[in-house]
């Protein structure tokens, strides 16, 4: 009789889920508009309409922008959507915030390829550890794109789990 090592992990249906691969791509640029205010705290329809046609939105070229205030001014909501009507043609996304912000709205929207079927009546683990930081909100984001599919969802890495979710 031989002795040998049963690795059981190996054995085991359970399909791990590196949320790593879904980490957005592409460089991401701040479009503030604090620089189009007056002293930085006031807005000028014509000033501001005036400085939007001499930007050169080139720049802005397939990059992943934020548009943000970041003073205390009172920025009226179409001043933020006359300065999407410039970028739109140019960026490869926009979103209202700041870098975090798009950058947690790029991670959603790349899991939001997922296809639930791959995961239907499997055992999911999702990984824990990783060289690149992954948000939470990526953990509840594919939690709700798995739950209603999965056998289970599980935390962590298949040789050390923390059970999440077991289907009834």
């Amino acid at each position: 009789m031989e002795n040998s090592i049963i690795n059981k992990v190996a054995q085991s249906a359970l399909l791990t889920l590196d949320l790593a691969k879904f980490y957005p791509e592409g460089e991401t640029v701040v479009f503030d508009l604090k620089h189009y205010l007056f002293m930085e705290l006031i807005l000028k329809e014509k000033d501001y309409r005036e400085a939007l046609k001499n930007i050169d939105w080139n720049i802005y070229q397939d990059k992943n922008v934020a548009i943000t205030c970041s003073t205390d001014a009172i920025i009226p909501l179409w001043a933020y959507m006359l300065a999407t009507t410039y970028l739109e043609p140019f960026a490869k996304e926009i979103v209202f915030g700041n870098e975090e912000q798009l950058f947690n709205i790029l991670f959603i929207k790349n899991l939001w390829k997922l296809d639930p079927k791959e995961f239907e009546g499997k055992r999911v683990v999702v990984k824990g550890c990783g060289d690149k930081k992954i948000p939470e909100i990526a953990f509840v984001e594919v939690t709700k794109i798995l739950r209603p599919v999965a056998k289970s969802i599980m935390y962590g890495e298949p040789c050390s789990t923390v059970p999440i979710y077991k289907q009834k």
